[in-house]
């Protein structure tokens, strides 16, 4: 190569690079949307599908004495859905065993028991090394009112602002409809 091709291949290769710094940035999906999921159909779902929405994220079990949250959480669905809520059910087996039922018997029993009619996912684990990424994910940011770690039991929710952000996360004992979880929703809904 001449000493005159060398300098017309770097000006080109340098007006590449700044063509390409002043190109827009593609869009990036905020951290907690950048996951796909498996719907308890086995169908996949992008979770950025989902920005623009409030998304409270809740891993359930059928055979806990926490069950019945789940007529709350169907309750939230249908007075919340139309207003950008969406309520996302993620069943796991970790705690007690108590969901240990196929996908297919799960919704089963979701739809015969509590008519649930938000999203339902797979059945995933939530903490150690086969966590669910989202989970892992979940799980390492820094929260109110609960902290960053691990999952201690099924029901716990996390709440995920309008923007893709984790904003709360609470306590698997806290109620879908209880004050706290509330306020959190109805702030980012009026966002």
């Amino acid at each position: 190569m001449t000493k005159w091709s060398s300098l017309l291949l770097a000006g080109v290769v340098a007006a590449a690079v700044a063509a390409a710094s002043n190109a827009p940035a593609e869009e990036k999906a905020p951290a907690a949307l950048n996951f796909t999921m498996k719907s308890i159909t086995g169908k996949d779902v992008n979770l950025a599908d989902y920005k623009g929405k409030v998304l409270l994220v809740v891993n359930v079990a059928s055979k806990c004495g926490l069950t019945p949250q789940y007529e709350e959480l169907e309750a939230l669905h249908e007075k919340l859905s139309d207003k950008g809520l969406v309520v996302m059910g993620f069943p796991c087996n970790q705690f007690g065993k108590q969901e240990p039922g196929t996908d297919a018997q799960i919704a089963e029993f979701c739809e015969a028991t509590y008519k649930v009619k938000f999203p339902m996912f797979s059945k995933v684990d939530v903490n150690g090394a086969e966590a669910a990424p989202l989970y892992k994910y979940l799980t390492s940011v820094e929260t109110k009112p609960k902290d960053k770690g691990d999952i201690t039991w099924n029901f716990e929710k996390f709440v995920i602002g309008k923007n893709g952000e984790v904003v709360a996360r609470f306590a698997p004992r806290t109620a879908p409809d209880s004050k706290e979880v509330m306020a959190v929703i109805e702030a980012e809904l009026a966002k």
